[in-house]
C-alpha cells in the first residue's frame, strides 16, 4: 500500500491526530483527502474534501461512502473520552464510548469494504490505544471501548484479507492533543504517531506501536497481572 497517489478518508480530521493524518497524508502525494468530521467547517486543511460524517450515525456513513467511491485508504480515527468508570458511571456515557468505538469504527468498515474492494483492496487503519491492553481508573468505559476496538480490528483482518486489503491497528500512549489536554502524564507527539502509522501501512504492517508506554503495556500482558497492576 502506497500513500502516494492513494485516495484516503480521514474520520474526526478537524483536530488532534485525525488533522495530522490528513496533513501528512497531503504531504505523501495522496492524490485526494476526505477529510471528515461531526462539524466539517472546523477542518482547516488546504486541499481536502470536506465531508460531515457522524461515525454513530448509520446513514451518514452510507452517505459518505457513496460519496467516496473512489476511497484506497481508510483512517479510522473518529473517538470520544467520556472519562467514565464501568461500576458507578453513567450508563449513557458508557454506551457512548462504545457507539463511537466499537460500533462506529465497525460501521465505517462495513460500508468501506465494498468500496475497497472495488479499487483492488486498500488499506484500513483504526487508531486504538494502549488502553487496549490495560485499565486506568477514571477511564475504564474508554479502555473496555478501546479493547473491543482492538479486537475488531483483528477479526475483519481476517475477513478482509480475502479482498486484498490491509487492515492494521495503531496504539498510542496519551498524545498532546486537545483531547488530553487535562491529562498531566508524558506526552507523545501526535505527528510522530500519525507518521509511524503511515509507515506501518506502506510497510504492511498488521499492527504499529508508537511509543515506549505502548510497548511496555502490551509486553506486560504476557506476565502475572500483579506485576502491572498496584491495587
Amino acid at each position: 500500500m502506497k500513500i502516494s497517489g492513494s485516495v484516503a478518508l480521514v474520520t474526526g480530521a478537524n483536530r488532534g491526530i485525525g488533522r495530522h493524518f490528513t496533513q501528512q497524508l497531503l504531504d505523501r502525494g495522496a492524490a485526494k483527502v476526505y477529510a471528515t468530521a461531526r462539524n466539517p467547517e472546523r477542518i482547516d486543511v488546504p486541499g481536502v474534501e470536506t465531508l460531515r460524517v457522524d461515525i454513530t450515525d448509520p446513514e451518514a456513513v452510507a452517505a459518505a461512502a457513496a460519496t467516496a467511491s473512489d476511497v484506497t485508504l481508510l483512517i479510522n480515527n473518529a473517538g470520544i473520552a467520556t472519562w467514565t468508570n464501568l461500576v458507578t458511571g453513567d450508563l449513557g456515557k458508557i454506551r457512548l464510548e462504545m457507539e463511537t468505538h466499537f460500533y462506529g469504527t465497525l460501521s465505517m468498515v462495513r460500508a468501506f469494504s465494498p468500496v475497497l474492494r472495488a479499487n483492488g483492496g486498500g488499506a484500513i487503519l483504526n487508531v486504538l490505544s494502549a488502553l487496549s491492553w490495560f485499565s486506568y481508573d477514571g477511564a475504564n468505559a474508554y479502555g473496555a471501548a478501546k479493547a473491543a476496538a482492538w479486537s475488531l480490528t483483528n477479526g475483519v483482518r481476517l475477513e478482509l484479507a480475502k479482498q486484498g486489503t490491509l487492515v492494521t491497528g495503531l496504539h498510542l500512549g496519551s498524545a498532546d492533543t486537545d483531547m488530553m489536554a487535562d491529562h498531566d502524564g508524558e506526552k507523545v507527539d501526535p505527528a510522530d504517531v500519525v507518521r509511524a502509522g503511515l509507515d506501518g501501512i506502506e510497510a504492511g504492517q498488521l499492527e504499529v506501536v508508537a511509543d515506549e508506554w505502548s510497548a511496555h503495556v502490551k509486553a506486560s500482558l504476557a506476565a502475572d497481572p500483579s506485576a502491572f497492576y498496584t491495587l
